[in-house]
């Protein structure tokens, strides 16, 4: 669908430290699209053993943050929502964010957390906003 990330865009999100140095990694972009990946490992489980919620977001507000602001920077989140559909197996997740609508001052992106099987492990819904 898109291209691998410049220097530039990947050195720009590297100050996204949370992300950046919890794992995430942008595999792709495109216009107001990317998909991001990260390793699971250990320090990711919650105490049952499953990928703890967070990481999913995480990564997912990553993706969109990418997708929002590699071309422009300025766009922030107002509200995002997460669904949580399944437990993800193996030891990688990717997100995938989409404008679903991209506005003068608003934005609507669509992003998709996968695990390493392709099958869909959790939904997140987030509004951006940009000053016009």
């Amino acid at each position: 669908m898109g291209m691998k990330p410049s220097e530039k865009t990947v050195r720009l999100f590297e100050n996204d430290r949370f992300a950046t140095e919890n794992g995430a990694v942008i595999e792709e972009v495109d216009d107001h699209y990317a998909r991001c990946t990260l390793r699971v490992e250990e320090r990711h489980r919650n105490a049952m053993g499953a990928v703890m919620g967070g990481v999913y977001f995480t990564l997912a507000d990553f993706a969109f943050a990418v997708a929002a602001n590699w071309q422009e920077i300025g766009t922030v989140s107002l509200t995002s929502d997460i669904a949580y559909l399944g437990t993800a197996k193996g030891d990688r997740l990717t997100a995938e964010a989409v404008c679903v609508k991209n506005g003068r001052t608003t934005s609507y992106y669509r992003i998709e957390v996968k695990d390493e099987f392709g099958k869909l492990a959790a939904i997140v819904n987030t509004t951006g906003y940009k000053k016009a």
